[in-house]
């Protein structure tokens, strides 16, 4: 039996999983490292914790599986997007890593948007946020002027891995398209933005596909990972990328919905002209010549651990949930928004806050609970609209994260998104997309869609209500008014907020 490896570089770990030809995970491991938030608003990690821990990661995988090293046929990544990491010549990190979570870039996106207007969506189809790579770069521009002097190249997080693992400098074009300085439909590093802000191209690493290889392991992290020096590396993809070829997201109109802390809705793409004026994120995909669009909610299943720990905090998941099941579509009459920590689709806005609308004494417990799943899939569905008025006819959904845990949350997605939603028998996420990629890589397959077709397997089809479809195209109507609603009175409350 042979083995590949996917590696999913995260935010708070590095997971590794060990895949066989059928798909089965047939072992996994992770490794923990810290996160540093030196000073407000700002997120940082140091690159050499990331290489470590994946390190350890892949040593304790083959220790613990047993397999000879020579059955591992090939490793690619997954990574946290948007975090920027600079080398020097000697490719040596010159600062802590910024991260996709961190937004002291504020007035580098107003300057990004001033400076090009238009054509920031014409060649990158996304809008500037304080997540995106070149607010960042420029943030360094502007107040660490002497270590981008110093900077040889940019790169993304899983990316600096590969390359201490390597040797080889690349990036591929699923996690390019996450800077901003990608024009994402010809596929090259983009003059005009560069040459906007006196940054010169040679800053930016070669382009490659996500199932490329891009080297072999270097003789010293042979060593001591437990694999050979002949083991193939691949470029990998964004994680949201892996995630969805982790999903089967590899056709027409195919479409996941990701409900973890944050909420992601995902729907494949062919049309590499499509401008949704930055309505959502539009990206290229692991597949050749493929894109997706995508859709944000920021507290999704954070929304529903915040609520269980203000106000539940003495009871499990499990207990919390336990009586929404009797509780009928509207939540007698309670809405709920999930703006707890601001929105990104498809309202772009820091100031906004969540609201609980309707209460009244004879809302219990559980009436809350349900309002809050409620409104957290509300906000996904405005995702999931605008795909629609795309051209797309979206009939399925694959559920994966926390929301595909309970049946309930499923059922209540088939019905708000009016949809059948498909739960997997096993969900891997973006490591297993990752281990799809090494697999196509190494000639397991002739497509990822065959090697979807061989890994990914439907557990249960949840087809909507008809009745209650029908109340919740009513209730959607009055969520969508909340924002426009209390939009003002946030923005007068910000001066209140400590």
């Amino acid at each position: 039996m042979n083995y590949v490896i996917g590696v999913d570089l995260g935010t708070s770990a590095v997971k590794t999983v060990l895949v066989d030809q059928q798909g089965k995970v047939a072992f996994e491991h992770s490794e923990a490292y810290p996160l540093s938030r030196p000073q407000p608003s700002w997120s940082e990690q140091d690159p050499e914790d990331w290489v470590k821990g994946t390190l350890v990661s892949l040593r304790r995988l083959m220790e613990q599986s047993g397999v000879d090293p020579a059955q591992v046929d090939g490793i690619s990544f997954s990574g946290q997007m948007h975090g920027l990491v600079l080398v020097d010549k000697d490719g040596q990190a010159l600062r802590p890593a910024i991260l996709w979570n961190d937004t002291r870039t504020t007035a580098q996106c107003r300057r990004i948007e001033q400076t090009l207007g238009t054509e920031l969506l014409e060649i990158a189809r996304n809008r500037a946020l304080e997540g995106f790579t070149l607010p960042k770069l420029l943030w360094v521009q502007e107040h660490e002027p002497e270590v981008l002097d110093q900077a040889s190249l940019f790169l993304l997080p899983k990316d600096y891995v590969r390359f201490r693992l390597t040797g080889d400098y690349a990036m591929d074009y699923s996690d390019a398209a996450g800077t901003l300085l990608l024009d994402v439909a010809s596929k090259e590093w983009s003059v005009t933005i560069a040459e906007a802000f006196g940054l010169p191209l040679s800053l930016c690493p070669r382009l490659v596909e996500s199932f490329e290889q891009t080297g072999t392991l270097l003789p010293e992290i042979a060593l001591t990972s437990g694999l050979l020096t002949s083991t193939k590396v691949y470029a990998g993809g964004a994680d949201n990328a892996c995630g969805a070829l982790g999903a089967g997201i590899l056709g027409e109109g195919r479409t996941m919905c990701s409900i973890g802390t944050s909420g992601v809705v995902l729907s494949y793409e062919t049309n590499k002209d499509l401008n949704l004026e930055g309505k959502v994120h539009f990206f290229n995909h692991g597949e050749k010549d493929a894109y997706y669009i995508m859709g944000v909610t920021l507290a999704a299943g954070y929304s529903l651990t915040w609520f269980k720990d203000t106000f539940a905090a003495d009871r499990s998941f499990e207990q919390l949930l336990e009586g929404v099941g009797a509780i009928p579509a509207g939540s007698g009459g309670l809405l709920f928004t999930p703006y707890i920590v601001g929105e990104r689709t498809p309202h772009p806005d820091a100031n906004i806050r969540g609201s609980f609308i309707g209460m009244d004494s004879g809302h219990t417990l559980s009436h809350f609970t349900h309002a809050v799943m409620e409104g957290i899939t509300f906000s996904l569905r405005e995702s999931i609209e605008i795909v629609r008025e795309s051209g797309k006819a979206i009939t399925e959904v694959i559920a994966i994260g926390g929301g595909a845990k309970n049946e309930v949350w499923l059922q209540m997605q088939a019905d708000i998104f009016n949809a059948s939603i498909i739960k997997l028998e096993s969900e891997q996420g973006p490591a297993l997309g990752a281990a799809m990629l090494a697999a196509y890589g190494s000639g397991w397959f002739a497509s990822l869609g065959e090697c979807a077709d061989a890994f990914i397997r439907q557990a249960e089809v949840y087809t909507p209500n008809p009745q209650q479809a029908a109340i919740y195209n009513g209730l959607f109507d009055l969520y969508q008014q909340v924002y426009t609603q209390t939009r003002e009175l946030n923005n007068k409350l910000v001066e209140y907020r400590n």
